[in-house]
């Protein structure tokens, strides 16, 4: 009959968190996670979700991370200051500051969330941005050459 077959969620599911920063902790250099992980507490340098996991990674209003964040999955409802890596879903809650730029695949961000930066789509997996990152600071001078030329040819 018609209406009796279940709607599947659209909304993805949050996770399982196995590990949680309390609200009286700080930590004081990167965290490297599989799983789930939520944030009440300070994380002072970069939260990383090991290569190849589907992890989630939750701030809580309470949560603020000082450094940048790659994971599949974020949700976020505190402060941030650094860059934002989520290659498969972000969502920003109601309460959200992020003080960077957000590169995203897919974004959910409530009314009253805010980003001081750029938002950047991208559709390639974080692995690859990483790579090209660590590239640019390895050898910066690579970038300022190609910065040139593009220059150059835009004047002509």
């Amino acid at each position: 009959m018609l209406g009796n077959k279940k709607q599947k969620s659209r909304k993805p599911t949050t996770g399982h968190f196995d590990t949680l920063i309390s609200s009286k902790t700080a930590i004081s250099g990167d965290v490297e996670f599989s799983g789930g992980l939520h944030i009440d507490g300070r994380v002072r340098g970069k939260v990383m979700a090991e290569e190849g996991t589907s992890a989630i990674l939750r701030v809580s209003e309470i949560g603020a991370v000082e450094g940048d964040i790659v994971a599949p999955h974020v949700i976020i409802n505190g402060t941030v200051h650094g860059d934002v890596y989520a290659s498969e879903h972000l969502e920003l809650a109601q309460k959200a500051s992020i003080n960077g730029n957000v590169y995203y695949s897919l974004i959910q961000m409530a009314m009253g969330a805010e980003v001081n930066g750029n938002l950047v789509h991208q559709k390639e997996p974080v692995g690859l941005l990483r790579q090209s990152r660590e590239a640019l600071e390895a050898n910066p001078a690579s970038q300022n050459e190609a910065d040139a030329e593009s220059t150059e040819e835009r004047s002509e």
